[in-house]
């Protein structure tokens, strides 16, 4: 039987609560695919998502960016990327 689902996080909108509470701006956010966690990436100063992932041991997130479809796992360090699903054959 499929876990439940996270617990929503705060939406993207408000972006990564760790950068805001210590003032700082972030270029992309990135949400925890096991508790819905939203921190910035790897290219900002905090470093969350990756911070998140080394405190819980969380596996994998998913770019909130609107031009990005993909998501990452940090344990095996490989993108994961949306295949189309292909039309039932029957």
């Amino acid at each position: 039987m499929p876990a439940d689902p996270p617990t929503p996080a705060p939406a993207p909108e408000e972006g990564c609560t760790d950068c805001r509470a210590g003032g700082w701006s972030w270029v992309r956010l990135r949400r925890c695919l096991t508790c819905g966690y939203v921190g910035c990436c790897d290219s900002s100063r905090g470093r969350h998502a990756y911070a998140h992932h080394t405190a819980t041991g969380h596996p994998l997130v998913v770019s909130l960016a609107p031009d990005e479809d993909w998501a990452w796992c940090f344990p095996d360090e490989v993108f994961l990327v949306r295949v189309p699903r292909r039309p039932d054959p029957s």
